[in-house]
């Protein structure tokens, strides 16, 4: 006898299938959730550096490599034509002011010097003839004057002689009244050669102060042409870093033939961005910290001019310098752009080469994650970034590592 066998619900019938769907409608809700959610990735937290936002000291500066340069390099030029006849000064070696760097010859100058000292010559004659006609002049008016005086006295003398003799009736009045006028008149004559006299006295000194004046330029031109036409000396004591002739070599006047390094004391020349120009001004503080000592600087030119957006600036030392100064070699400068200043900051890190600036990664309070975070900064120095916007004291950032991060919006800390 046949059993009836009961139909089975379709849930069962179809338990495997609906299990399935279910499994593959989990996976599908699982996938959609990731998408729609924040994009996420786990990172190993020795591969990072983190650090802590804090309030503190910001100062303003500029960092950048300087190159050691004399304080004064001068271009020695000549003053003659001629051929360079024997170079005395060796490159490299170090100069008094007045040592001889080069000699030239120039046979027509020389001719010309040899005519110049004829005519000097001439003229110091000159100048002689016409001191000795002063001197005679002088003395002929000291003569007359004398010869004046002791008229007067005798003419005095006489006078009062023709008085005694008028009251005793020898002489008429009329006698008597021309012997007082010759008296009068040679005594106003008198007068006047000693006024000549004095007024003459003073002109001579004053052409004798002249002469000697014309004489000492007459001089010293003769001696000038005669010394250092042809004979090129060190103006300054310094190094002479180059000569550019060669023996025989012809020369114009004027031309520049060699250079000295004064180095007395150095300068450190370098170059910023253009970005700083409105803000770099002579005066301004810098310094260098070398082994573990820093020496004070400050800038004394500016150049304008931008050349493939830098310009050049230039410092001096305004105390001590390091023991191994020397031309040519490079130290690190740090040129301050203002006072210290209480600000919220964070080191520097390639976060900013990333982000630009934008955002960061905060990091939670257990270090377990960190997701990103809108930022504003503001000015920076090369270890530091002002905060101005996104933070707040104590919080902690990632600061490197973002160049494996690609575009996740939370990372997970392990």
């Amino acid at each position: 006898m046949d059993i009836k066998l009961e139909k089975k619900p379709w849930y069962i019938r179809y338990r495997y299938y609906l299990i399935g769907g279910l499994l593959f409608a989990a996976f599908l809700i699982y996938v959609i959730t990731l998408s729609l959610g924040p994009r996420k990735l786990r990172i190993d937290a020795e591969n990072i550096q983190i650090a802590e936002v804090k309030e503190s000291d910001f100062m303003e500066y500029v960092d950048v490599e300087g190159l050691i340069q004399p304080i004064l390099t001068i271009k020695i030029n000549t003053r003659e034509t001629g051929s360079v006849e024997r170079i005395v000064g060796e490159e490299g070696s170090l100069l008094q002011q007045g040592d001889t760097i080069l000699i030239l010859s120039n046979p027509d100058l020389l001719r010309n010097i040899e005519d110049q000292r004829d005519e000097w010559e001439k003229q110091m004659i000159t100048y002689q003839e016409q001191e000795i006609e002063m001197e005679q002049k002088s003395l002929n008016l000291k003569q007359q004057a004398l010869t004046n005086s002791y008229e007067l006295e005798r003419l005095k003398k006489s006078i009062a002689l023709d008085r005694e003799e008028f009251q005793m009736g020898v002489k008429s009045k009329a006698q008597l009244q021309v012997a007082e006028d010759e008296y009068c008149y040679k005594q106003k004559n008198a007068a006047l050669q000693q006024e000549s006299l004095r007024h003459d006295s003073a002109v001579t000194m004053i052409r004798k102060e002249l002469i000697r004046n014309d004489r000492e330029r007459e001089r010293k031109k003769y001696e000038r042409t005669r010394l250092n036409s042809l004979v090129v000396t060190a103006p300054l004591k310094g190094q002479l870093s180059f000569v550019k002739v060669t023996p025989g070599q012809q020369v114009s006047s004027g031309e520049s033939i060699a250079e000295i390094k004064v180095l007395d004391q150095y300068k450190i020349h370098t170059s910023l961005s253009e970005y700083y120009i409105d803000r770099i001004t002579t005066g301004l503080p810098a310094t260098v910290n070398y082994q573990g000592n820093k020496y004070p600087l400050k800038i004394t030119k500016v150049v304008p001019e931008v050349k493939d957006r830098m310009f050049d600036i230039d410092l001096i030392f305004t105390g001590d310098m390091p023991d191994n100064v020397r031309v040519g070699k490079s130290f690190r400068v740090q040129i301050e752009l203002g006072q210290p200043e209480q600000a919220l900051i964070i080191p520097r890190g390639n976060f900013y080469q990333f982000t630009g600036g934008q955002w960061i990664y905060k990091v939670n309070a257990s270090k377990t994650k960190a997701v990103r975070v809108p930022l504003n900064i503001g000015r920076q120095n090369p270890q530091q970034y002002e905060i101005v916007e996104g933070l707040q004291p104590g919080d902690w950032v990632i600061t490197t590592g973002y160049d494996t991060f690609g575009d996740a919006e939370e990372l997970i800390l392990k």
